[in-house]
């Protein structure tokens, strides 16, 4: 993937970046081999319990064969950076290990955002907000009610309703100020067809149009609450994102549902109906030597409120959550 570098440029080194792509143009993405996934929000290995039983490999090996084998793939595809992307904190540990026997650096990535559901319904939910908050969502939830919508929970949905979902998505995405994977239409209609998914579908009464939509995954007593579309000519005071927010929160406590986690970015709404951020790190590698130490240096300078505006506003009211990468160093001594 040909990554936009000002994506992760902290503001005082964007100008320098901005003046060298002037003359550079191709110096301002970086083509990019991830260790991830485009349909998670966190990076995650799954090993076998009982293979590690039986052959006596350590969880520390399976890492060190994925980041060999991912070097010879970055080096076949032309892309000199390799990087495990938004990894949780519970892979530091191994990482932060073959880090320094394969010379990885870590970078602070945006967040995750998890709600955890008290109770067994809905109302349960918004009791467990804080009273500013939770006041702010009803007085929403009062007025979005009133719009003139019908909502609709479609497992495997047909080709039409698909195209639709996609335009939706991808009107969407080109309007987001923070831009990550864009998925094809092929991509998403794949992802569709999982059994895990369902879409979350808001539609006009009278046109019987899609004016909003949220794909979650059902992973049992956790939710995936990943791709949003929205129709931003629609009224403002029908609050859509709010709206489909509190019918995802009624689906996922029928699925019997423990935890809803909703992604990057967006972060004031997300914060507003009770998300916490959780931490993902990123660890990268580049085969050039030299850009290696460049970009390990400005990756030094990447925090939240470098990352996003609105992320800077929330530490400037939660300073102490704000993600310290000298702490993460120490944890491999």
């Amino acid at each position: 993937m040909d990554v936009p570098i000002e994506l992760v440029m902290p503001p005082l080194v964007l100008p320098i970046v901005k003046l060298i792509g002037k003359v550079v143009p191709s110096f301002l993405y970086q083509r990019t081999f991830f260790i991830g996934s485009a349909c998670s929000d966190e990076g995650h290995v799954g090993i076998d319990p009982k293979f590690l039983k039986n052959s006596g490999l350590t969880q520390d090996d399976i890492f060190i064969c994925i980041q060999e084998a991912a070097e010879k793939q970055a080096k076949k595809y032309n892309a000199p950076m390799l990087v495990w992307k938004d990894f949780p904190k519970t892979f530091h540990q191994v990482l932060l290990k073959i880090s320094k026997s394969r010379d990885l650096f870590p970078l602070v990535s945006f967040p995750s955002a998890l709600v955890t559901l008290q109770g067994n319904k809905t109302d349960d939910y918004i009791a467990s907000l804080k009273s500013s908050r939770r006041q702010k969502l009803n007085k929403k939830l009062i007025t979005a009610m009133a719009a003139p919508l019908d909502v609709s929970v479609v497992h495997l949905p047909d080709n039409q309703t698909l195209h639709q979902l996609y335009r939706l998505f991808s009107r969407t995405y080109l309007k987001g100020k923070t831009k990550f994977e864009e998925l094809t239409p092929e991509f998403f209609e794949f992802i569709s067809r999982e059994k895990e998914a369902h879409f979350i579908i808001l539609r006009h009464q009278s046109s019987h149009e899609i004016v909003a939509f949220m794909l979650c995954f059902n992973l049992g007593e956790h939710v995936i609450n990943k791709f949003i579309g929205m129709d931003y000519d629609a009224p403002q005071d029908w609050f859509l994102y709010f709206r489909l927010w509190i019918e995802v929160v009624n689906w996922s406590y029928k699925m019997g549902a423990k935890t809803i986690q909703s992604g990057q970015t967006a972060y004031p709404a997300k914060i507003e109906t009770g998300h916490q951020l959780i931490p993902l790190t990123n660890f990268c590698k580049h085969r050039n030597t030299l850009m290696h130490s460049i970009s390990k240096k400005v990756a030094s300078l990447v925090n939240w409120d470098t990352l996003d505006q609105d992320l800077a506003l929330y530490l400037k009211a939660y300073p102490e959550e704000k993600p310290n990468i000298e702490t993460l160093k120490e944890e491999k001594q």
